[in-house]
């Protein structure tokens, strides 16, 4: 992806301290400081512009939201809408919400063992050709990653239009011995459901009538333990 950002981006979010990370090894083992308490962390990997961060920042409160890429453009115009969406709110700093600027090939630089407790992919890059498979954020080698920062109540939570991609990623969770759950091939099949804040791309493909593919996957041991009680309690 080629972005072409704005002249001045750099010191423009430099000056964005309150909001924007730009170094997030720095916080390594400390994202519960910057935040200020002992909220879960939710982070989102590739947040695009930003709208789904900012959304869910505002609707959950209670939880505490980074919004990871790689593109400093993406970081300015993440930065702009999480503003406009706390404003609605009249809230002037968003508080429980941080934009950082990182590689998740070194995703496991920016947070320590057992730091996270939901990791949000929504439309990653599909990479389509079998020889790219290696850079799909849901290839064993990242979920490996994640199985590490994760905490014990840890999940993985994926959304994509690409069938393909769905599909691989179902034979990466299961490869690595992850429990899937909420699988679903037409996730608005019977109308948006409010539960879920939608990405820009989401906005886009279900206005021209296209499938979400959809699945949650537990992770940390107690995820895995309170998904078969439900189980259980279900029969």
């Amino acid at each position: 992806m080629r972005l072409r950002g704005r002249k001045g981006i750099r010191e423009s979010l430099e000056r964005q301290q309150d909001l924007v990370v730009l170094d997030p090894k720095e916080y390594r083992g400390r994202w519960k400081e910057r935040f200020g308490n002992d909220h879960p962390i939710y982070v989102e990997l590739g947040m695009g512009k930003g709208q789904f961060i900012s959304g869910m920042s505002v609707k959950y409160p209670e939880v505490n939201f980074i919004g990871m890429d790689m593109y400093d453009e993406l970081i300015r115009r993440g930065s702009e809408k999480a503003r406009a969406a706390w404003e609605d709110q009249g809230v002037e700093q968003p508080p429980n919400l941080a934009l950082a600027l990182g590689n998740i090939e070194f995703i496991e630089e920016f947070f320590a063992p057992g730091e996270l407790e939901r990791i949000y992919l929504n439309f990653s890059d599909p990479w389509p050709k079998a020889r790219h498979g290696r850079r799909r954020l849901t290839h064993p080698r990242f979920l490996e990653k994640y199985k590490q920062i994760l905490n014990e109540k840890g999940e993985i939570h994926f959304k994509t239009d690409s069938q393909t991609l769905f599909e691989f990623s179902l034979n990466a969770f299961a490869a690595v011995g992850m429990q899937m759950s909420e699988i679903s091939l037409n996730l608005h099949r019977d109308g948006l459901n409010d539960k879920h804040v939608m990405t820009e791309y989401e906005s886009k493909f279900h206005a021209q009538g296209m499938n979400i593919h959809r699945i949650e996957v537990m992770v940390g041991e107690e995820a895995v333990r309170k998904y078969h009680e439900r189980k259980m309690d279900a029969f």
